[in-house]
């Protein structure tokens, strides 16, 4: 089963998030088939960047967004201007 949920990367109490596409027993940061966008919550607002034609292509190929991803989708969605197109 797929899941789209964050891998958290940077530095030690520096967090900086991927949002990636990975099997759901795989680890956190284990290896992802794809990286579909970034969130970073140390920013003021935090930025989130998602690639929505891609999350939208994994889920109807079955993939399930973590709660956290969810949230931060629902807020892309009421904030167009975050998002990214490419």
């Amino acid at each position: 089963m797929l899941m789209i949920r964050l891998a958290r990367v940077g530095a030690r109490k520096q967090p900086h998030y991927r949002v990636i596409v990975i099997e759901k027993d795989r680890a956190r940061n284990g290896r992802s088939i794809e990286v579909v966008g970034t969130y970073n919550p140390r920013t003021n607002p935090a930025s989130v960047e998602l690639k929505r034609d891609r999350i939208d292509y994994w889920t109807s190929k079955g993939a399930q967004l973590s709660e956290r991803v969810g949230k931060l989708l629902s807020q892309a969605a009421a904030a167009p201007a975050t998002e990214v197109a490419a």
